[in-house]
């Protein structure tokens, strides 16, 4: 065998690779090759051990409970060291490591990370199998498994089993996702090149995958289950009893690894509130985590709609704009851009923010640009030298180092009674995760950060992580969700009132106490379920006691309460779930990755991580099967078991631009609009059309009306153009583009207009208001805040006679529309 380092040359700072890994570095002929982002073709003569994984998953009310198995076999006649690298959510709690060996399970212990690497090396050198399970040295969100002494002709299963709350959506239901994706992330030169992405991770076209995934579901809801919904092909929905309560579905066969698996489980109610106790593990020491009995208590506080402040603060958007974000959203035919995506949004954005903001427009890639050097007011003028600029912005500028740009945010002057909220678009492909997440942390108080993942295979961990550190949400968009709709729900969240005075209040039996786990909550938004742990301290009453926890909270100085009573006992759970979530949510807490922890958190984030059985980025699982004590004959055949690649992102060229609100509905799409458009569909108006040779742009030789290029560039889509006709302080005015979109002539408009002496961009903003209602009611969540802008101008520049000029319009237009919606 050849010469390695010693383990006494990697007892530094960064946690060694395998003992082999190591060997293949230092070797001529290295064992992987490396690739850009979006991937290439890996060579398919080498035989692949990982065989298939199988899936199986516990959903009971909002926690899932997954096991998964990876099941390799070495059909080589050498002794083969498998190397498998593959995405998981940042919020799983991973508590349980095994491995089946030849019908025999060996139960993996949670170590310290460096005491497992040196146990792995040691037992591999001794011809012993070894497994080794541990989140990345950059990232929580990403796990690498090492399968070491895999012999001729021998079969192994791995079984990892994590839990995970689900996450709520705004339409009531529960999403469970399982990575299947895993980008490359970028990977910033500074920085040591011993991460599992970069080095061990493989790529390879979807059809030449190895492996297959399985997958069945059992679902657990005392309120009933209505549907389920999913991005994969499902077998139908089976229900084990007539209550509807429990159900049970599987992933099709032949699931091909092109995105992450996806599902939306509707219950028959979700915003109940409820307290769920469970006991502490008995034979444990009195001071470990895991003794004292544990509380989750779930709240859907009833937060009543607010009228923003007067203040309405300072908005930065941050633009991916790294070569990644030209990769399509998803490998379906005419899917669109991530760059695309994102800028469409964005401006939809710029329409909607409130009169007398600040504002400013980052794109950021190895280096940053920004609209302007500072935040500017929300103006006509600005809004447009925005547009301009976003209109033009392309996915040119290389890396992903987001880093760069918060800390010129950071470096930058606060605002003067505008809080600052930061609304961030990425693929989320970057390497430097636990660093974003520390500076975002140590400036969280200062700002509050929206951050939406874009495209499959995002970063969980740098999309949660920056969002939760602040007080903010995190939204994930694929190729089958609306940006605009999250996008817009995270502004509206930024302009509501702050909730203040938030306590909560125990009323338990004498002698006992709660402690609350979860870190100290700041921010409650309108329509988000609230989780908080707690420890119960003291003796437990007998079995019939009850306790309540009461939830308070003030806004815009009136008081709300949320009360909810609970047995005190429950019955035993073998997998500990409750305090398994609870380690988690204090490892997230603690847990600033492997470099970036400091050093008096990460003494409190080994104990919890060793004491709860918690993988975290200073532990990792190790087993050692000893029954096969044989020398090594000669090195260990590397096996970097690969990923699959969305073929299509390596190549993919600008295309022509169609726009989410085109697809939307077919009364608002023609092909023939959707192969002209090369820009975002949102851009200022009037166009100007550029002179070339006697042509414009279009390639006719005389000037263009209005009909004709607003026909050429939308098409029938008129809602997006009545969205792009409005002014930055909400108003319309009254022009062609108007009038095609009302189906009449400016004259006729004219000529309707009941009061002569009003402007005639009063007259148009009422038109405008009105079309919207009667005709673009399915997209409201995404054009509300605009049109409520325009019915404050309204009301402050029309004064008495705006109740006449909707009764006249709605006659005009013939709209069906209740004149008293635009009055209230």
């Amino acid at each position: 065998m050849p010469e390695g380092p010693s383990m006494t040359q990697l007892s530094g700072t960064e946690p060694p690779l395998c003992f082999s890994k190591l060997l293949c570095q230092s070797s001529l002929k290295p064992c992987v090759t490396m690739v850009p982002p979006c991937g290439l073709l890996t060579r398919r003569e080498e035989p692949m051990p990982l065989k298939s994984i199988s899936v199986t998953l516990s959903i009971q009310e909002f926690v899932a409970d997954v096991s998964a198995t990876l099941n390799y076999e070495n059909k080589e006649r050498v002794p083969v060291e498998a190397f498998f690298v593959f995405p998981m959510n940042e919020d799983s709690a991973v508590y349980s490591f095994e491995a089946l060996v030849d019908e025999k399970i060996i139960v993996a212990e949670l170590q310290d990370k460096m005491k497992a690497h040196a146990s792995y090396e040691n037992a591999i050198s001794q011809g012993h199998q070894a497994f080794l399970l541990e989140e990345d040295v950059s990232s929580r969100d990403v796990f690498c498994c090492n399968v070491g002494n895999l012999y001729p002709g021998s079969k192994v299963a791995l079984t990892l089993k994590y839990v995970q709350e689900l996450p709520l959506e705004p339409d009531g239901a529960l999403r469970f996702v399982f990575p299947a994706i895993l980008n490359p992330r970028y990977h910033l030169s500074r920085w040591p090149v011993n991460t599992c992405l970069q080095i061990k991770a493989p790529v390879v076209a979807l059809d030449n995958l190895p492996y297959t995934l399985s997958m069945t579901a059992t679902i657990s809801s005392q309120h009933g289950i209505k549907k389920v919904r999913s991005n994969c092909r499902l077998t139908p929905l089976k229900y084990l009893g007539n209550d509807k309560t429990t159900a049970q579905i599987s992933l099709d066969d032949g699931h091909k690894f092109d995105r992450d698996m996806q599902l939306l489980i509707y219950y028959s109610e979700v915003h109940t509130p409820s307290v769920a106790v469970e006991l502490g593990k008995p034979e444990t020491s009195p001071d470990c985590f895991m003794e004292k009995p544990t509380a989750m208590v779930s709240f859907y506080p009833n937060i009543p709609q607010a009228q923003p402040p007067v203040t309405c603060g300072e908005f930065i958007f941050f633009m991916d704009r790294s070569g990644s974000m030209q990769c399509p959203m998803s490998k379906q035919d005419k899917s669109q851009l991530r760059i695309d995506a994102a800028k469409e949004t964005l401006i939809l954005l710029l329409k909607s923010l409130p009169v007398g903001c600040y504002f400013n427009v980052f794109g950021f890639g190895s280096s940053y640009e920004s609209c302007f050097q500072d935040s500017v007011r929300y103006t006509q003028h600005t809004m447009e030298e925005a547009l301009r600029k976003i209109n033009v912005m392309k996915a040119d500028l290389g890396g992903t180092e987001i880093l760069t740009t918060f800390n010129a945010i950071y470096g930058s002057p606060t605002i003067p009674g505008h809080p600052l909220q930061l609304f961030v678009f990425t693929d989320g492909e970057v390497s430097d995760t636990f660093s974003v997440m520390s500076e975002v942390k140590s400036n969280s108080k200062r700002h509050r950060c929206f951050s939406f993942g874009i495209g499959e295979g995002v970063s969980t961990s740098l999309i949660k992580g920056i969002a939760r550190a602040t007080g903010g949400t995190s939204e994930f968009i694929n190729a089958q969700d609306r940006m605009q709709s999250k996008a817009l729900l995270a502004l509206k969240r930024s302009l509501q009132p702050v909730v203040e005075d938030f306590s909560l209040s125990w009323s338990l039996p004498l002698g006992l106490s709660a402690k609350v786990l979860s870190p100290e909550q700041s921010v409650i938004f309108r329509g988000q379920r609230l989780i908080i742990y707690a420890q119960l301290i003291g003796l437990m009453p007998p079995k019939e006691t009850r306790g309540e926890v009461c939830l308070t909270y003030k806004l815009q100085g009136k008081s709300f309460e949320n009360k909810v009573t609970f047995s005190l006992h429950s019955k035993p759970d073998a997998n500990f779930t409750i305090h398994h979530l609870s380690a988690k949510s204090l490892l997230q807490l603690k847990d600033m990755g492997f470099r970036e922890t400091p050093a008096n958190d990460k003494k409190e984030v080994l104990k919890i991580s060793l004491e709860c059985g918690i993988v975290s980025s200073h532990t990792a699982f190790i087993a050692i099967s000893k029954d096969l004590n044989q020398p090594v004959q000669g090195p260990l055949v590397c096996r970097d078991i690969p990923r699959p690649v969305l073929l299509g992102a390596v190549t993919a060229m600008p295309r022509c631009y169609g726009g989410a609100y085109a697809k939307a509905s077919s009364s608002y799409y023609t092909p023939a609009a959707d192969s002209m458009r090369r820009s975002p569909y949102y851009s200022n108006m009037p166009f100007q059309p550029r002179s070339n040779g006697g042509s414009n742009i279009f390639g006719h030789r005389r000037p263009m009306s209005y009909r004709e290029m607003y026909t050429l560039v939308f098409g029938d889509n008129h809602l997006v153009q009545l969205i792009c006709l409005q002014k930055a302080d909400g108003s319309w005015d009254l022009n062609e583009g108007l009038a095609l979109v009302l189906g009449t002539s400016v004259e006729d408009i004219l000529a309707a207009l009941p009061h002569k002496d009003l402007d005639s961009s009063s007259w148009a903003t009422v038109l405008a208001v009105l079309w919207l209602y009667a005709h673009g009611k399915d997209l409201q969540s995404e054009w509300d805040l605009l049109a409520r802008k325009a019915m404050i101008w309204i009301h402050v520049n029309i004064g008495s006679a705006v109740h006449q000029l909707i009764s006249a319009a709605v006659g005009l237009v013939k709209s069906p529309v209740n004149p008293k919606t635009l009055t209230h």
